[in-house]
């Protein structure tokens, strides 16, 4: 991610300038740009598969791209969701951390990468073509895979597929795959009656489960998108608007595409092939901050998706997000949420094991 000016010993004092950055005043009669952009999203899909995988087991999914032949065919993507009933599970797309879940999470791969699902317990890693039977179906699908009598690991699959911005890979304005648990008593229950409710009519269908014309599966990802997006950095004027600015959109993406690297203002302007100050302009006009302030917020949204839901140490993550030292990184983190990286952790530890 872009930085106006780096530190020889780090990147921690043009951060630390952004954090104490006045926030600008938002008009709380405006509707929240991010729950526009979810409400203008059309997705179509369904439910698809229950899973009972049992201690120890882990497999690799087929790509993103037989995937989607297989559930959406004259597409070359789809949006995946696993929704944890029972037990415990890992997801892991290729050269990412793992993500850990459990009953009642709901585990999401917006861009349907190839990725990689285990349990607690080390297992030989399969491909899921071992045990998926292919289509046509007639029924709900149910893979079971792992060990005759071990713990077992209860999973409802689903896919979407929409060509909103928000969904290109190019853009990746999500991580390739994140953890999502429905706030409070209600929220989990809502999902819990909704899968329920789902399974119940693709079960029983002759003609499997596409079938069923059901908004469940979207109605789901909604929520979960609007949860996760909930402590991504706030814009004023409109970051869905920025994702179609020919100006920001290949700063955006180069940004979210690479949150680690070493920008510099120079550089990130140079993707968007317009001047420095064109491009500081930009920000300021559609997301009503400057690039290196945007910088850091969207670098604490993506520390805060690891410390929930992996068990990577603070000192990894500081890498992850771009910092070169962990102290600058908390310092950072610190300024931001009030709290240590370990101390909001373990506050906030639903998602982790």
């Amino acid at each position: 991610m872009s930085l106006v000016q780096r530190s020889p010993a780090g990147h921690d004092r043009a951060t630390g300038a952004t954090d104490r950055a006045a926030k600008t005043p938002v008009d709380a009669s405006v509707p929240d740009p991010f729950d526009a952009a979810l409400e203008r999203l059309r997705l179509e899909g369904a439910i698809f598969l229950r899973a009972e995988y049992r201690e120890p087991w882990a497999y690799e999914s087929m790509t993103g791209a037989d995937t989607a032949a297989i559930l959406r065919p004259g597409t070359d993507r789809v949006i995946l969701f696993h929704v944890v009933s029972s037990g415990t599970c890992w997801v892991q797309v290729e050269g990412q951390e793992k993500h850990w879940a459990s009953a009642g999470d709901v585990i999401v791969l917006p861009y349907g990468d190839q990725h990689r699902m285990g349990g607690v317990g080390e297992s030989e890693l399969v491909p899921l073509t071992a045990f998926l039977q292919p289509p046509p179906w007639q029924r709900m699908p149910l893979l079971r895979h792992g060990r005759e009598g071990g713990a077992l690991t209860d999973i409802v699959c689903g896919y979407l597929h929409s060509d909103d911005v928000l969904f290109d890979p190019a853009l990746r304005v999500f991580p390739p795959a994140f953890v999502v648990r429905p706030e409070g008593t209600a929220g989990a229950e809502w999902v819990r009656a909704n899968i329920d409710f789902a399974l119940a009519q693709a079960d029983a269908s002759p003609l499997g489960p596409d079938a069923i014309n059901t908004r469940l599966p979207e109605m789901l990802l909604v929520e979960v998108l609007r949860q996760h997006l909930a402590t991504a950095p706030a814009v004023d004027r409109g970051w869905p608007a920025a994702l179609r600015d020919p100006v920001l959109r290949p700063a955006l993406a180069a940004l979210h595409a690479e949150p680690e690297r070493r920008w510099t203002v120079t550089e990130l302007a140079r993707v968007a092939t317009v001047s420095r100050s064109g491009l500081d302009e930009r920000f300021r006009l559609v997301l009503g901050r400057s690039p290196i302030r945007y910088l850091t917020e969207w670098r604490m949204h993506l520390a805060e998706d690891l410390l929930t839901s992996t068990d990577l140490g603070v000192a990894v993550i500081s890498r992850r997000v771009g910092y070169d030292a962990e102290e600058a990184f908390s310092r950072a983190f610190k300024r931001s949420h009030g709290a240590s990286p370990g101390q909001w952790r373990s506050r906030h530890a639903l998602r982790r094991r």
